[in-house]
């Protein structure tokens, strides 16, 4: 299992870190639109489209990345006081209520809108118009690839009810350090012991 989640993981490591290119080619992109807009005086009109749709693509294929990293923003102050357990049963609860309902329907919402630029061959509005349909297939794909990781997401949280603690990434970083934490803000083990109790019975009630 551990081998699976791992394969998971580089995946997603290695479609964040091949579309990760596109920030340089973007950066190159508008410096040489800057330079012609300004020294030779002819600008582009599709530069602002396409400009567009590599940040977008470069967006939204990074979503699976940092799940796969464990790097999305989330409230550590608190969450890092609670148990593995407790942590699981949060992140359980939010991925059933919340991810999986908008990433599904985001992955299949952007199929069909994929679909529909596809048929009419779609393209921007600008005077030099650029293909669109390309840039929308790019939707359900990131959706696919972060519906893909956040399985895997949900298979750790299972893991670690079931064994009591996080089963373990490949590049592990404590990204807060909990009992530096603990002694600077004066917070016992008595209370974080209460704290997850607090917290079990609310959920279950």
């Amino acid at each position: 299992m551990q081998k699976l989640l791992w394969g998971v993981d580089r995946f997603s490591t290695w479609i964040g870190k091949a579309f990760a290119w596109l920030i340089v080619a973007l950066t190159a992109l508008i410096v040489w639109e800057v330079f012609s807009r300004y020294v030779l005086n002819k600008p582009h009109a599709w530069v602002l489209d396409a400009q567009i749709m590599l940040y977008g693509t470069l967006f939204m294929t990074a979503g699976a990345y940092t799940l796969s990293k464990n790097g999305h923003v989330r409230g550590d102050v608190l969450y890092g006081f609670f148990r593995p357990r407790t942590q699981a049963t949060v992140d359980l609860v939010l991925y059933l209520l919340f991810f999986l309902p908008g990433i599904v329907a985001l992955t299949w919402a952007g199929w069909t809108y994929a679909n529909e630029s596809w048929a009419i061959r779609e393209q921007t509005f600008s005077a030099d118009a650029l293909p669109l349909y390309p840039f929308k297939f790019m939707i359900p794909v990131a959706g696919a690839v972060l519906l893909l990781q956040g399985v895997v997401e949900i298979i750790r949280c299972v893991i670690c009810l079931q064994q009591g603690e996080w089963p373990r990434r490949e590049d592990d970083v404590e990204e807060v350090d909990v009992d530096k934490l603990k002694a600077m803000v004066h917070v016992k083990d008595e209370d974080i012991e209460a704290l997850d109790r607090y917290v079990t019975k609310e959920q279950r009630s």
